[in-house]
């Protein structure tokens, strides 16, 4: 096993509603080597977005330590956060999250030019990508007028505008049709190929193929790997 990339230590999160107290997750203790594909599968509810929102340093756990790439982002700043993510992480949601008011290409943009300053490299980059996704004859297209399988793969576009060495992705293929669903698992092949290191929560059977290790995620604790 390499590197590490990815480590959570002791981790809990806790919300609250009124009175009412709910343990979202539980002790999770999880280590992810660098280049590993790994699935977190379990029932809704589970806690699967949960887990990956805190390894994006999008929500903070109640108790426990969070290290990505050496770095803890449990107590970092939010800009902190911000520049770390947009360099290292690369996160696919489960509602796309596209801008609806930019482009395919701009969605792509956007995210290069916060990284850097030259517009240019960031055009060159984004249509390379929207080539690489299949998109190209899209990217005048704003997301309202792209089918839920080309959102999706503009979401992946978009995770990779940056070439991040961590890709997370929440439920990538669970509102798609099969042929939108087969592009999607394309690209997640390819970028295992290209020893990237990919977290997805999922209940996809073809996706869990992939995998080189697989969390069970039951009520907010993990019951087995493999």
């Amino acid at each position: 096993m390499g590197k590490k990339a990815i480590i959570l230590k002791d981790v809990s999160r806790v919300y609250y509603l009124g009175k009412q107290k709910i343990v979202a997750l539980s002790d999770i203790d999880i280590e992810i080597a660098e280049a590993e594909f790994a699935v977190i599968q379990g029932p809704s509810g589970a806690g699967k977005s949960t887990m990956l929102n805190i390894i994006a340093g999008l929500d903070v756990p109640t108790t426990g330590a969070v290290t990505v790439l050496g770095t803890r982002v449990d107590d970092s700043t939010e800009d902190f956060l911000s520049c770390f993510r947009c360099a290292n992480i690369g996160f696919v949601f489960q509602q796309y999250n596209l801008v609806s008011t930019f482009t395919a290409i701009e969605n792509i943009e956007f995210p290069i030019e916060l990284n850097e300053s030259n517009t240019k490299k960031a055009a060159k980059l984004a249509n390379s990508l929207l080539k690489e996704v299949g998109l190209s004859n899209r990217a005048l297209h704003f997301p309202a007028q792209l089918s839920g399988g080309e959102q999706q793969r503009l979401a992946f576009a978009r995770a990779l505008a940056n070439d991040p060495p961590i890709l997370l992705a929440d439920e990538p293929t669970g509102n798609l049709d099969r042929i939108s669903e087969r592009k999607i698992i394309e690209i997640l092949n390819e970028l295992k190929d290209r020893r990237k290191t990919i977290v997805v929560a999922t209940h996809d059977e073809n996706i869990l193929r992939l995998a080189d290790r697989v969390f069970n995620l039951v009520d907010g604790r993990i019951e087995n790997a493999r």
